[in-house]
């Protein structure tokens, strides 16, 4: 088995409207150690970042009220989330997509279904190195 201590203490934000994949995403986080805050769309969001401050952001591209894509652009224009990375989720898996995630700031594109590799995968690659 895997060592997933390397995520002890990451602060993940997972924004979804689909409960299933918040809680999937929550479950697969957690049990990597990770500290879970979860939103159902960009609006409520919002909200969170600023006062939980994750070290990344995974946000879904298709909500209601406010998409991914919109969320991504505010987080990025706050300066002090700017260098949050965020990773956006989508069951869509065109160019247009990731370039246009790309365009509002985005680090990485996964396609859902992820697996619980993909998602931690992504965790690691974007997490800042902590010094011990």
């Amino acid at each position: 088995m895997k060592d997933n201590s390397d995520l002890r203490g990451a602060r993940v934000l997972v924004i979804d409207d689909s409960k299933t994949i918040r809680r999937s995403a929550e479950t697969m986080l957690k049990k990597a150690g990770c500290e879970v805050c979860v939103a159902e769309d960009g609006f409520e969001a919002l909200g969170k970042v600023v006062s939980f401050k994750p070290d990344l952001v995974f946000v879904d591209i298709m909500m209601p009220r406010l998409d991914g894509y919109h969320t991504c652009a505010l987080i990025k224009s706050n300066p002090m989330l700017k260098h949050t990375p965020v990773v956006m989720l989508s069951s869509k898996d065109g160019l247009f997509d990731r370039a246009k995630g790309r365009l509002v700031g985005a680090q990485l594109y996964l396609s859902k279904p992820f697996t619980g590799e993909e998602l931690l995968g992504a965790v690691r690659a974007n997490l800042p190195e902590k010094a011990d």
